[in-house]
């Protein structure tokens, strides 16, 4: 599976300077906040791929805007193809606006999404839009990393976290990390490009989670016999 990572930065060569070749190939793509929604509207359009987002500190306007034709997957793990994500999006909070949060705040957030993470028995993605801290975050209050995502990674051990909110023009930008759990940490400032094996993350329906196993078989099931049903009504 290819996946995608946008964040931060709308690419000139992806927008500006776009040919259908550059999305051959891509089955997911993922922003990880602060960019334009007609950026993403524009992406989603023009490719094939379906596209996932999250909120980042700059982007107050998808309350009253957001992208169309696009998934937020904020506060839940979003299963696709049998990929587990899990979005926790906005950045530490210095100032008043939405899509900021304490670390207390964040905190909060992980507990809640714990009930989705143990139905779906775990995540193999995590996608922020700050940073975790100590890891490619800077000391300016602004763009601090969250503890409690560290916290995360040590408990369910997934292979990738993907993040943005740190710019490459700042200095000291490090694309990828990685973190003491085993996770794979990247900035997907302005693009990355992931090839996710299948090895790296459960069949779909085979997550080891009876009750969630259980409901894809069943979703499954339907989805075939409505699509006989139509099939057989054209």
């Amino acid at each position: 599976m290819r996946i995608l990572f946008i964040a931060d930065e709308e690419s000139k060569s992806l927008w500006d300077y776009f040919d259908r070749s550059k999305l051959e190939g891509v089955d997911l793509i993922i922003s990880c906040g602060d960019l334009s929604p007609d950026y993403l509207q524009f992406l989603v359009t023009m490719g094939r791929a379906p596209l996932l987002y999250v909120y980042g500190n700059h982007d107050e306007s998808y309350d009253f805007r957001p992208p169309l034709g696009c998934e937020c997957i904020e506060d839940r793990v979003y299963d696709f193809r049998g990929l587990r994500i899990l979005g926790l999006g906005g950045s530490y909070r210095y100032r008043k606006g939405s899509h900021m949060y304490t670390e207390q705040e964040m905190r909060k957030r992980v507990q809640r999404v714990k009930r989705d993470i143990a139905l779906k028995n775990g995540f193999d993605i995590l996608v922020t839009h700050a940073p975790v801290k100590g890891y490619g975050d800077l000391p300016d209050l602004p763009h601090q990393g969250f503890t409690c995502f560290s916290e995360l990674l040590e408990k369910y051990h997934p292979k990738y976290m993907v993040h943005g909110h740190v710019h490459k023009s700042y200095g000291n930008f490090r694309r990828e990390l990685k973190h003491p759990s085993g996770t794979r940490i990247i900035n997907a400032y302005e693009k990355y490009l992931l090839d996710v094996g299948e090895d790296e993350h459960p069949a779909e329906g085979k997550t080891g989670s009876f009750l969630y196993d259980l409901y894809k078989q069943v979703a499954s099931s339907r989805d075939r016999r409505f699509s006989h049903r139509r099939r057989e009504g054209e």
